[in-house]
């Protein structure tokens, strides 16, 4: 059985692979179990802020982590591109963590990386921690990009922007039953516009009860909190701030 749930203008209905089929400004979407929003239309796979080089930068700054977050990432994406062929993978901005990513990257994973782009587009829109773009990394540049009547860039912009598909804000989402509480990354929709999770492995999140979300949405948008296989639907209503 399919659970359809209505968005304040349009529905949001799960599929078979466990993301949830949307529609933001009339385009259908595929918002998947890992983050990444699907465009079936144009071939298109879109992910928001890989910060590929996370762990580096903090060991960088005496802050030690496992040094794993890029090929971890670049794994999950791997997955994506198999599971999905698609023509042309987005990165959707603050792909590399800073400036000097690329020079702190393994052979293995500018490898991997390489593999993804193999055979299709792969378009790095440019965001605040990636400004310049990539310097000798596989792919083209671009500031934003429209596509199916969707508008791609790294950071949302205030006041209503239909079809405006954006990263940037990390958004997560706290829901609270039976007494006991989760946190989980998710994607936020009102049918007009949409806001993707993190994909990195080391990326925070913002929690979508945070001022920074404040008048972008319809007063009641649809969270899509992402689970181990499963995208979730979450009313408004039932989620917590942090």
């Amino acid at each position: 059985m399919t659970a359809v749930v209505r968005t304040p203008s349009g529905e949001i209905a799960s599929s078979p692979c466990g993301g949830l089929r949307a529609r933001v400004a009339g385009t259908a979407v595929l918002l998947r179990a890992s983050g990444a929003l699907w465009i079936e239309s144009a071939g298109m796979l879109v992910v928001a802020d890989l910060h590929l080089e996370k762990g580096s930068a903090y060991a960088a700054r005496g802050q030690l982590l496992p040094p794993f977050d890029t090929g971890e990432t670049l794994r999950r994406l791997a997955a994506e591109v198999e599971a999905l062929a698609p023509r042309a993978v987005v990165l959707l901005g603050d792909t590399l963590h800073d400036g000097r990513a690329e020079a702190r990257m393994l052979m293995e994973d500018e490898q991997r990386l390489g593999a993804i782009a193999q055979g299709r587009q792969l378009i790095w829109v440019v965001g605040n921690h990636d400004a310049d773009g990539p310097s000798r990394l596989p792919g083209e540049v671009a500031d934003e990009l429209t596509v199916e009547g969707l508008r791609l860039r790294h950071e949302p912009q205030a006041g209503p922007q239909p079809g405006e598909t954006a990263g940037h804000l990390h958004p997560c989402a706290r829901v609270v039953a039976r007494g006991r509480g989760v946190r989980r990354r998710c994607f936020i929709t009102d049918g007009q516009r949409v806001i993707l999770p993190a994909f990195g492995a080391y990326a925070g999140g913002l929690s979508v009860r945070d001022a920074a979300f404040k008048g972008m949405f319809a007063p009641s948008p649809l969270v899509v909190a992402l689970g181990a296989d499963r995208a979730h639907p979450v009313p408004w209503s039932a989620v917590a701030g942090d």
